[in-house]
């Protein structure tokens, strides 16, 4: 994916939404791009330079928010996509956030502990002018983590003399977390499949579900589905995995091999007949074709292509990773009626999540982790409901159908203001 292909789809839908072309332009460019060379000193007593991102794509609608990554690959374009993801989402499932991104070019596995934690404090000593719990919000994103996060807050509260809990999301329960932060993103997946379920004329017990993709998001995913009683027929990973069409016995075959950290296809039960030796083995690629109502690509993106697109046999596409279809494939499964519910509401349970911990930050709202689950659920049902009930009006698509959701939002808070 490229930002002209994200600036296009925010200029047809502005379009359909008949916004003026100043308006149109507010919502694709975005409001400012931090590039920070910052000084780090490292272990051997040496200072190496590093550079870190920060764009801050939209904040019509509230405070900029979104993750922060370290990855040796990070660059200004990726960010900026990232960014305006973030503010399609925030906007798609209706919470006062705008959408930002961040992150540091750095492998951390090639830096010591002591040097991670410098180059976080010196990172944000960079940004620090920038952010803050009513104007930019960051979180844990690909290499970061509580930890990080921990740091992150810790030296912005130096640097400003203040206490700032709502700086930064996805701290440890200990540091001001919620419980429900970690499943978030799966658990509003699972939600939105909930709702999707209405378009199928039979139970949830009879729905079939393939998964590919078993890290943070696949787990929690995996193991909502199946308390809410749909039939998981095949889940996969890097490593490969299982598949039954009877329906896999998710606790025993993979819930107590992931707390291990064991290999997912190392023993296969079904639902029915128990430990079985006539599970299907499958690979990470040969789990996407498989017949399902429901397939879910949940690990990385740009999984079904036009190579691939037309092995596909799922009646609906649910993108937990981001942006796992890409466009040319969409157009091959358009022609196939097969339903694609895309990135920017299927993974904003994250985004969510994080939004409720915010809240508890900076506010005297508290929730207990069953309530949190219960409006994360409900807000994201919601949210999958005026999407469908959006592309039914235009007689557009999905992902259509959420660009104009949340382009349609942005544009009415950006009308809003006084320039």
């Amino acid at each position: 994916m490229s930002y002209e292909e994200i600036e296009g789809q925010i200029k047809s839908a502005g379009e359909k939404l008949k916004l003026d072309s100043s308006t149109i332009e507010q919502i694709y460019s975005p409001q400012r791009i931090i590039e920070a060379n910052f000084p780090v000193k490292m272990d051997n007593g040496k200072v190496k330079i590093f550079k870190g991102y920060r764009v801050q794509h939209n904040n019509a609608r509230g405070p900029f928010k979104g993750g922060i990554r370290y990855h040796e690959d990070t660059n200004i374009e990726e960010v900026k996509i990232l960014a305006a993801l973030m503010s399609l989402k925030t906007a798609v499932i209706d919470i006062p956030f705008g959408g930002g991104k961040g992150g540091v070019r750095v492998n951390p596995k090639e830096i010591s502990q002591d040097e991670l934690k410098r180059l976080t404090e010196s990172f944000v000593k960079s940004i620090s002018d920038f952010i803050g719990e009513k104007k930019d919000i960051p979180a844990p994103d690909v290499n970061t983590n509580a930890q990080i996060m921990k740091w992150f807050r810790e030296e912005y509260e130096k640097i400003t003399h203040q206490k700032a809990p709502g700086v930064i999301t996805g701290k440890k329960l200990s540091d001001g977390g919620i419980k429900v932060r970690d499943e978030a993103t799966g658990l509003g997946g699972a939600a939105v499949i909930l709702e999707i379920a209405k378009q199928f004329s039979k139970p949830v017990k009879d729905i079939t579900i393939v998964i590919q993709g078993f890290g943070n998001v696949g787990h929690h995913l995996a193991h909502h589905l199946a308390q809410m009683g749909f039939l998981i027929i095949a889940i996969a990973d890097v490593d490969g995995g299982f598949m039954h069409e009877d329906g896999l016995d998710y606790y025993k075959t993979f819930k107590k091999v992931y707390h291990k950290k064991g290999k997912i296809c190392d023993t296969c039960y079904c639902l029915i007949h128990g430990e079985s030796t006539d599970c299907k083995i499958v690979t990470a690629e040969s789990v996407l074709y498989q017949q399902a109502d429901i397939l879910i690509p949940a690990a990385i993106g740009e999984q079904i292509t036009i190579k691939n697109a037309d092995k596909i046999k799922a009646k609906v596409i649910v993108e937990m990773a981001n942006h796992p279809v890409t466009h040319d494939a969409e157009k091959i499964l358009k022609k196939k009626n097969v339903l694609i519910i895309p990135d920017i509401l299927a993974n904003s349970g994250g985004v969510l999540g994080s939004y409720f911990e915010w809240i508890e930050n900076t506010t005297d709202k508290k929730m207990t982790y069953k309530q949190s689950q219960e409006k994360l659920i409900e807000k994201m049902r919601r949210a999958t409901h005026e999407v469908l009930k959006t592309a039914e009006k235009f007689s557009v698509t999905p992902r259509e159908s959420a660009y104009l959701l949340a382009i349609s939002r942005i544009a009415k808070a950006i009308k809003s203001q006084k320039i």
